[in-house]
């Protein structure tokens, strides 16, 4: 486990680093390749970062493509969907068309047949081969306080997994207790960057256990193979006081 590790003095403030961050990767992709293609989770954590981008001057929607790291099986209007708190707390807010925004289709089935279908989505969305792997220019990750990152939770078999880009996962031990779909570790390592959002006191234990790369944890296993790694913490979280910081790319 590696990575820089940005200490806000509140949520608030470890939000915004995280939203100047999103910013500069959005500016850069789109630079370079012309859009920025995105992953993001879901949880309580990003709802303030979501409403900050929303309000954020100077990205350009029109270029940026959403898709989701996990979802819960639930319908998309539903209050625990991961969609839903994306849809309120940013893209209903901003200047995007239906078509950027790749949602988890819940609705056409059980969890196995979601993931199949939502992995033929990436691999079409973003014209790839069979065997490809998609390499998002950011995935946003939070941190679950049994150390989970998307639904990839402690012990489960789809840690393992090297072939698919999405799959099924059963509820973990935190509530909501509903199946899942979440992409898989190869795919969020594959990325050209991964940021992290983590706050409050409650996650003090497991994020020094995650930052010290505690082999129990799926979150020490998250690491770019070829990409930037960066936390966003809050001082509660982090256990210690903000040290100034300039945001950076």
């Amino acid at each position: 486990m590696s990575g820089q590790v940005t200490i806000g003095r509140s949520h608030e403030e470890a939000s915004l680093e995280a939203a100047v961050f999103w910013s500069h990767r959005a500016e850069e992709a789109i630079a370079q390749r012309g859009r920025f293609i995105v992953a993001i989770s879901g949880g309580t954590t990003p709802r303030r970062l979501f409403e900050l981008l929303a309000v954020s001057p100077g990205i350009d929607w029109a270029r940026c493509h959403i898709f989701w790291a996990d979802e819960r099986m639930a319908p998309s209007d539903d209050v625990i969907s991961n969609f839903r708190l994306g849809w309120d707390a940013l893209l209903s807010r901003v200047p995007i068309h239906s078509e950027q925004m790749h949602r988890v289709p819940t609705e056409i089935g059980d969890a196995s047949a979601v993931a199949a279908s939502y992995q033929a989505t990436l691999l079409g969305s973003l014209s790839l081969g069979l065997f490809d792997r998609p390499r998002f220019d950011l995935v946003l990750l939070g941190l679950g306080a049994d150390g989970h990152i998307a639904s990839l939770f402690p012990g489960c078999s789809s840690l393992r997994e090297e072939r698919r880009l999405v799959v099924s996962s059963p509820p973990g031990a935190l509530p909501p207790p509903v199946d899942r779909v979440t992409m898989t570790l190869p795919v969020i390592n594959s990325a050209r960057a991964i940021a992290f959002l983590v706050t409050g006191s409650d996650k003090a234990d497991v994020l020094s256990r995650a930052l010290r790369g505690d082999a129990d944890l799926p979150a020490s296993r998250v690491g770019p193979s070829d990409g930037v790694l960066r936390w966003f913490v809050d001082e509660d979280a982090a256990g210690r006081p903000a040290e100034r910081d300039t945001p950076g790319r």
